[in-house]
């Protein structure tokens, strides 16, 4: 009798192990919906004073954000002259595969701190893997074994800091903005062959990431451009276009949508929202709010009901709150927080991942960021956003990945 439950003991074991440990996946840059939230948490009872490193592991340079799906999560790196995609067991960090091809690149010297790359996020849809180099190869994986299903090359130029805009897979595409400021185009692969599908050439790329929405039934791709922040139907065709330009040409911050109305943010500009107004099939854009106080440099904001929240690159950082509505300021944090903050909220609850690998865990109301731990989570700077999945907080630095634990 002891023996059987003992034998019993240690086959539930692994399970309770497993369901304290599983959680949602993150298969995109920004998490399932592109907007830095968290699909379910379980805020535990009691914050641990640390967190428990369960695993590290060499996996190559890169601000990538990895993406978790199931029982493995993928990386996107460098190693040496090559761009290397991998899979990890994701409660071990042991290699599950690995594909590389070579990719040299020559880095602009005023972005020589930021590295080689590759900062663009790979997309996970659909058992494929795809992913924007930095020197620009747009590629496509499977997902199981890592084999290269295609491959389009780099083109004759690239944005001057290379590139950071990661691919979105929608309705059976692979969107990006592939080539450079002078010969870009936002272009649309055929996501299992490769093929051209469409490709618009008005503007050159920006370093901010494209969107998927849905405004006044219409479904259309909403991107930043060099000088612009434009609306593309689901075939290639503008249907709008707003001149935005931020200092020294670095749209980096990805738009957020709330219904008809885009929030945009930029280096040295204000934080604003417009609003999509259709009128037969024609298209126009409103002024809703302007807010001069605020503003983004390469840290993406949340929405966290009718706010906006959020760390403002002014006062060399400091954290923020905004009323959706009108744009209003609720408040504003300290200042001296840091250069750059990766933010994933759940609910009211925010993992703020500052580069300086400081997790801020906290909480957001009306009146203040009320701060509840803060984590040392890597000896190296941390740029890719955390990946929050039931109790674990995986962690991307220059060169490796961690999984930490919250029990």
């Amino acid at each position: 009798m002891l023996r059987r439950a003992l034998c019993a003991v240690l086959v539930a074991a692994p399970v309770v192990l497993a369901a304290q440990n599983s959680g949602p996946d993150w298969p995109q840059f920004r998490g399932p919906n592109r907007d830095g939230a968290v699909a379910s948490f379980a805020e535990p009872k009691a914050w641990p004073e640390r967190l428990t490193q369960r695993w590290k592991v060499e996996v190559g340079e890169g601000h990538a954000t990895p993406v978790l799906v199931g029982g493995r999560i993928y990386t996107f790196t460098r190693q040496g002259v090559n761009e290397v995609m991998q899979a990890l067991d994701a409660a071990t960090g042991k290699a599950v595969w690995q594909t590389r091809y070579a990719a040299p690149i020559t880095v602009n010297p005023a972005a020589q701190a930021h590295g080689p790359g590759p900062k663009a996020t790979p997309t996970f849809a659909n058992g494929h893997l795809y992913t924007l180099g930095m020197g620009g190869i747009v590629s496509a994986f499977d997902a199981a074994s890592g084999k290269q299903l295609w491959q389009k090359p780099a083109g004759k130029t690239l944005p001057l800091y290379g590139t950071s805009a990661s691919p979105l897979v929608d309705r059976g595409l692979v969107i990006v903005h592939v080539g450079g400021h002078d010969q870009g185009a936002l272009t649309a692969f055929d996501a299992n062959t490769g093929e051209v599908k469409w490709s618009w050439t008005g503007d050159g790329p920006s370093y901010a990431s494209p969107l998927a929405a849905d405004v006044d039934g219409v479904h259309q791709i909403i991107t930043l451009t060099q000088d612009n922040v434009i609306g593309v139907s689901t075939e290639g065709r503008l249907l709008w276009r707003r001149p935005f330009k931020t200092e020294y040409t670095q749209n980096i911050v990805t738009p957020l949508v709330l219904g008809n109305t885009v929030i945009i943010a930029g280096y040295q500009e204000p934080t604003a929202a417009f609003r999509l107004v259709k009128k037969g099939d024609q298209w126009t854009t409103e002024n809703a709010w302007q807010n001069d106080g605020v503003s983004l440099y390469m840290s993406n904001a949340v929405m966290i009901g009718d706010t906006l929240f959020g760390l403002s690159h002014r006062n060399r950082g400091q954290y923020f709150l905004l009323d959706m509505k009108n744009g209003k300021t609720l408040w504003t944090g300290m200042p001296r927080q840091g250069e750059n903050a990766a933010i994933v909220h759940a609910g009211a609850l925010v993992f703020a991942l500052e580069d300086d690998a400081e997790l801020v865990v906290g909480r957001v109301n009306a009146s203040a960021f009320q701060e509840l731990k803060r984590y040392t989570v890597a000896n190296s700077a941390t740029w890719a956003q955390p990946v929050i999945s039931g109790n674990r907080v995986f962690v991307k630095d220059v060169s490796s990945l961690a999984m930490w634990a919250l029990n």
